[in-house]
């Protein structure tokens, strides 16, 4: 991933230098895990020995893979180079016992096990800020009245505040997908060249698992299955479409003929090289491209679970790029959502402008109702709705200043409904008398 699009922390985890600590790490524990078990001919001494002096520059590996062609031998060339330095010549080197029995997905699979954990972590973190701000706001806009839309038409009165809860129990969705998919990924392997454990005692893996907070895999090959992987990306590319529709929603609500809320313009941004007066919603658009990314590399995830037998290594080059992108942009897509949904405009006014913007036609549902309880069957009631709303849609469509719905159905003798009534009909409140169960059911989410 670009660094335009790469927040430090996550940045920081697909690195070679955290990488490659990590491959130290998990050679050291397996070292200190085969002197424990006493079955070769390391002593704890040599264990510690490798522990203090095990050493490597990112530098000096990818010069010698450039020679060897293999990253796994040309970190363990490198730290032996370190480990042995101060070994006088002739005697026996310590470095002999790194990577005793194991084979190179041994340490690159349990590796990205943990990378992938250290990433989902992150991830989580972002899912619990951005969805506690969403909780924090839907309050703040309880009862500020808008109209809800359906197929992007005016449909009937709602309050805002229930888009935000709505965005919120859609990120604790999110955080429990993410949950599983780290539970699932927090697997490590050690178990030699077909998970045999030929040449290597299963309680190396279990040793070394258990210190990287990882469980064994109860049957690997010669890798991981990707199974694994595959629910990981899954899951980031379902979170990338829940951030996704809500920045669509923000685009949609800043559109000039709504303007209900619009993301933070900051003093001093300029909306358009050629037309100053533009506040154009790039923030949310750049979330929703983003999506792209991360829902496209959930495919190379899935098509990276068949492999040839016990292993190949066509998954490699594909998931090396597609992993660390998917987890880069996605907390990045994180961040401008905190940033745009914390600081979101937001303009009542306009939202109650708009709610009558249709003269009355929002209120159409109830005089149905209202309608069928005068004794008339619903299809005749029907009739006389939709007659009166596809005059007052006319007048619309036609820019022309007609009666108001209600004006017209006072008008109609067919529609028999009292002042009194209408008045209640008319009221954008009468719809929203439950309301208050959403958030009461609101007040209880927890990330």
């Amino acid at each position: 991933m670009i660094s335009r699009y790469t927040r430090p922390a996550m940045g920081a985890i697909w690195e070679l230098e955290n990488k490659f600590n990590i491959w130290k790490e998990i050679e050291l524990l397996a070292c200190e895990a085969q002197a424990e078990l006493g079955q070769c001919g390391i002593t704890k001494e040599d264990a510690k020995w490798i522990r203090d002096h095990a050493n490597f520059t990112v530098d000096r590996v990818s010069e010698i893979e450039a020679v060897t062609n293999h990253d796994v031998i040309a970190f363990l060339t490198n730290m032996a180079e370190y480990i042995d330095a101060d070994i006088p010549e002739g005697e026996e080197k310590p470095s002999r016992w790194v990577h005793y029995g194991m084979t190179s997905s041994d340490l690159g699979d349990t590796a990205l096990s943990y990378q992938i954990t250290q990433a989902l972590d992150i991830i989580l973190a972002d899912v619990k800020q951005l969805g506690e701000t969403c909780k924090r706001r839907a309050f703040e806009f309880q009862d500020t009245l808008c109209v809800g839309r359906t197929h992007g038409i005016h449909a009937e009165p709602m309050v805002f505040g229930m888009k935000f809860g709505s965005w919120a129990w859609a990120l604790k969705r999110a955080e429990t997908r993410l949950q599983q998919a780290r539970e699932v990924a927090a697997t490590g392997a050690i178990s030699g060249a077909v998970g045999t454990y030929s040449s290597i005692d299963p309680f190396v893996e279990q040793y070394v698992c258990e210190k990287m907070g990882l469980t064994p895999d109860p049957l690997s090959t010669q890798v991981l299955a990707r199974d694994r992987h595959a629910q990981v990306m899954c899951a980031l590319a379902v979170c990338a479409s829940t951030l996704e529709s809500i920045a669509l929603q923000v685009r949609l609500m800043q559109e000039s003929d709504v303007i209900e809320a619009e993301e933070p313009f900051k003093a001093g941004q300029k909306g358009s090289s050629a037309m100053p007066h533009k506040r154009n919603p790039i923030t949310a658009e750049r979330v929703c491209g983003l999506a792209r990314i991360v829902k496209a590399n959930a495919q190379v995830g899935l098509d990276d679970v068949a492999l040839w037998f016990e292993r190949d290594i066509s998954h490699s080059g594909a998931e090396r790029v597609a992993l660390a992108d998917s987890f880069i942009a996605l907390d990045y897509m994180f961040g401008k959502m905190q940033w745009m949904l914390d600081g979101l405009q937001t303009y009542p006014d306009k939202m109650e402008h708009n709610l009558h913007r249709t003269r009355g036609l929002i209120f159409s549902s109830k005089v149905l109702l209202a309608l069928v309880n005068t004794g008339i069957t619903r299809e005749d009631a029907y009739v006389i709705v939709q007659r009166n709303a596809m005059a007052v849609w006319h007048d619309i469509q036609n820019a022309v200043a007609g009666p108001t719905y209600r004006e017209r159905l006072e008008a109609d003798p067919e529609a028999k409904l009292s002042k009194e009534t209408l008045d209640e009909i008319f009221n954008p409140w009468a719809f929203l008398q439950h309301k208050d169960e959403a958030f009461k059911k609101l007040e209880g989410l927890e990330f």
